[in-house]
């Protein structure tokens, strides 16, 4: 791998980030935060494969290095080639209609030697532990938590969306501190009048939270943009947000218990909603020592993106397998673009 350039793409529900190594270092990164597109509920593929490729050409914009270390024509930048490259995509499984629609569009961009489509859980799972067999919570505007050996187990839990599940996520954090916001509004019992003002200072009157919310075509992304207010009342010491908060914990340890089946109990996490760990980690934890007592806790090694870049350097040495529907390899050949179940 030496000498080789290579891209990892993390699609989350916060948005795209980007890692770009080459000989061996880490050559450039960068950020696009906008929502993922989407149509009728699907990832919008067409629209995302322009979103990463401007995102990769921002964050290569002058540098012809990569093209150099790898022999390959135009560097990184805007006519930029990489031996491989690997996305991991939120809504993977379930809401990807046809992942080739990236190899089309990205192997012909990039000159790709090799491209990894795969759910931002195996990311986020590669980039917490490696290699390693074990359980990954990924957790940011949604929750999906998997265990896997990267062979034969693949355990998933929750990843439902925020209507059927996500409980812990990002969205649920905001979304009951809305629904605490408005019980106090109401004068309901159980509502926050400190996530009230919260509220209001954000979004103004309810029924400008309700167009918000309702209106956006991004639900879940406006539900979990209220979850930093949350933490904030709850490191103010608000009851209310402490408890939902807490609450999170408890449903994401039970979520990696669930998907532990047939590993080794060793559990780690990945996401953005973990920057909140002072109200998260302890309840986390617990739970999960309260349903399985010889657990062990590897704190991540990276992130998603990292994942992703680790995944692209396996698959342009031929070590990453395929496995339908979470994990899809193309090459030019298409030889390792079946499935492994």
């Amino acid at each position: 791998m030496s000498g080789g350039a290579y891209a990892g793409v993390d699609v989350g529900g916060g948005g795209i980030r980007v890692r770009i190594e080459t000989g061996g270092g880490v050559l450039a990164q960068g950020e696009d935060p906008a929502p993922v597109p989407r149509v009728q509920g699907r990832v919008d593929l067409d629209r995302l494969a322009a979103r990463i490729t401007t995102a990769v050409a921002k964050a290569t914009a002058g540098e012809g290095a990569a093209g150099e270390a790898s022999g390959t024509p135009g560097g990184t930048g805007a006519g930029g080639w990489f031996d491989a490259m690997a996305v991991g995509v939120t809504g993977l499984p379930g809401l990807v209609r046809d992942p080739s629609t990236l190899w089309r569009v990205l192997g012909a961009r990039f000159g790709l030697g090799a491209l990894v489509v795969a759910g931002d859980m195996v990311t986020t799972h590669v980039g917490a532990l490696g290699f390693r067999p074990g359980v990954v919570v990924a957790a940011g505007t949604g929750v999906i938590t998997l265990g896997t050996d990267l062979d034969g187990v693949w355990n998933q839990a929750d990843g439902w969306g925020h209507l059927l599940g996500d409980h812990g996520s990002g969205a649920w954090v905001g979304a009951q501190g809305l629904q605490a916001a408005l019980r106090a509004h109401d004068g309901r019992a159980g509502g926050s009048p400190i996530l009230l003002e919260r509220m209001t200072a954000r979004y103004g009157h309810p029924l400008d939270l309700v167009a918000a919310v309702y209106e956006s075509g991004a639900a879940a992304h406006q539900l979990a943009s209220f979850a930093p207010d949350v933490a904030a009342a709850a490191r103010a010491g608000d009851p209310v947000a402490q408890g939902i908060w807490a609450e999170a914990g408890r449903h994401l340890g039970q979520a990696a218990v669930a998907a532990a089946q047939g590993l080794e109990s060793v559990f780690s996490w990945g996401g953005r909603l973990f920057d909140a760990a002072d109200l998260l980690m302890e309840p986390f934890q617990s739970t999960v020592r309260d349903l399985l007592p010889g657990a062990r806790f590897a704190p991540p090694r990276g992130t998603s993106a990292d994942g992703a870049l680790a995944l692209a350097k396996g698959a342009a040495d031929g070590a990453v397998r395929p496995h339908h529907p979470y994990l899809y390899v193309f090459t030019a050949d298409r030889s390792r673009a079946g499935t492994s179940r």
